[in-house]
């Protein structure tokens, strides 16, 4: 049986805390949250909240969404490609 979480091991943590997380400004994402392009967040009474768990899922698609960490991503790995012939 899993144990309970502690203060120290809180499964949420508000906007600034997860920027602190995330090591970018609270305004970043804040803004990130606004445009809908940032990790997913909700709203516990006033305060917006982020699950650590969704934050640490997010990171690892950044990474897999990035060509420089993906190796499968990164254009030098692929075979060149020929140009089909213009029609005249």
């Amino acid at each position: 049986m899993p144990e309970p979480r502690g203060a120290s091991q809180a499964a949420f943590l508000t906007l600034p805390r997860a920027a602190e997380y995330l090591g970018i400004s609270p305004n970043t994402l804040y803004v990130w949250r606004h445009r809908r392009q940032g990790p997913p967040s909700f709203r516990m009474g006033r305060r917006v909240m982020y699950r650590i768990t969704a934050l640490d899922e997010w990171v690892c698609d950044q990474e897999r969404a990035d060509s420089r960490s993906n190796r499968a991503l990164n254009p030098l790995n692929r075979k060149p490609q020929r140009r089909s012939k213009a029609a005249k």
